[in-house]
């Protein structure tokens, strides 16, 4: 018996050392009073800026999501604009916390890059987008086209594998950053822009002339885009990959932004136990009791953040598809706070 509890001292001891070891991150936030988050430079419906410096979209609603379960302050967050070529980099190197950067979980990304993906905040697709008088109805009749791509993408590589899959021949033409290649595909260098079927329709809104191109029908990838953070600290993986679950699960119960302080007396055990009037699930992330409520409050439930930037609340009008709760035949699913 003596042994046994020896080990489990053991155990413990080491699983106090390695929790310690693991909150460098969440320490560094809390001692800076704000959280660095890498976003886009701007993609409409994702993060985007406008001339005043505020911020919007998914991604920029996810990170104010952490930051509201770290501070209780959604505006705790600095926004740093990335481009693809720079964003790993950024992460790596610990200029920014957190990457949300409608960024594809892949498998070499999630294995050789020192990064861990931490969930997938939308599921989407690689899509084409053409102007209406080329009078074409499908990626498969553009053959010998050229298309406008940003280069350091899982975009560049998916446009040349579908080509090389289906015989065709193509004119790649690369940009660095997404407006560069919307911008030369708008003034005509280009037949055909691709990237993210999300990204298509922001980046139709953009065009001199919105109502002059058509987003064809084919999806040739999967593009699962979520939030990437660094290896090492798992504390910190947690955080993130719970923030995103928790949005998941307040919608799931239906806990909103205009019902949150509502719910709080409610006798429901699952609602109890996510917005902390029972149980100790928040401190076991090394947060608060009520950080989901503080998540929901400031921020609102994946499907309010979806709706208001992406949804047809927004001017993107995407329908949820993928996206809807898995009880409603989409995908997103968050596992149980218990």
């Amino acid at each position: 018996m003596k042994h046994v509890l020896t080990t489990f001292a053991v155990a413990a001891a080491v699983g106090l050392a390695a929790a310690a070891a693991s909150a460098q991150t969440l320490n560094a936030v809390k001692s800076r009073g704000a959280l660095n988050c890498g976003t886009n430079t701007g993609l409409a419906g994702f993060s985007q800026p406008d001339a005043q410096g505020n911020w919007t979209g998914l991604d920029v609603d996810f990170c104010r999501a952490i930051a509201a379960a770290v501070f209780n302050d959604p505006t705790k967050v600095k926004f740093v604009p990335l481009t693809a070529k720079d964003r790993f980099t950024a992460l790596q190197s610990g200029e920014v916390d957190v990457l949300v950067r409608n960024t594809t979980w892949t498998s070499s990304r999630d294995t050789s890059l020192g990064l861990n993906f931490t969930g997938v905040n939308y599921y989407d697709g690689q899509g084409f987008m053409v102007r209406k008088a080329l009078k074409v109805n499908s990626a498969l009749e553009l053959n010998d086209a050229a298309v406008c791509v940003q280069q350091g993408t899982t975009t560049e590589l998916n446009l040349a594998d579908y080509f090389r899959a289906n015989r065709m021949r193509l004119k790649t033409v690369t940009f660095a950053t997404i407006d560069e290649a919307v911008k030369a595909y708008d003034t005509g260098r280009c037949d055909a822009y691709t990237t993210d079927a999300s990204g298509l329709y922001s980046s139709r809104l953009r065009l001199a002339n919105p109502d002059e191109h058509i987003v064809l029908p084919e999806i040739i990838s999967k593009e699962p885009l979520g939030p990437a953070v660094r290896h090492g600290d798992d504390q910190w993986f947690d955080i993130v990959k719970w923030t995103h679950f928790a949005m998941l699960n307040a919608e799931e119960l239906g806990i909103t932004k205009a019902n949150v302080d509502e719910m709080l007396k409610s006798d429901n055990p699952e609602v109890k136990r996510l917005l902390g009037t029972e149980g100790n699930y928040g401190e076991q992330l090394g947060l608060t009791k009520d950080w989901v409520y503080r998540i929901v409050k400031h921020v609102g439930n994946y499907g309010e953040v979806f709706e208001r930037n992406v949804g047809q609340g927004s001017p993107l009008k995407i329908a949820r598809g993928l996206n809807a709760l898995w009880t409603k035949g989409g995908l997103q699913y968050g596992p149980p706070v218990r």
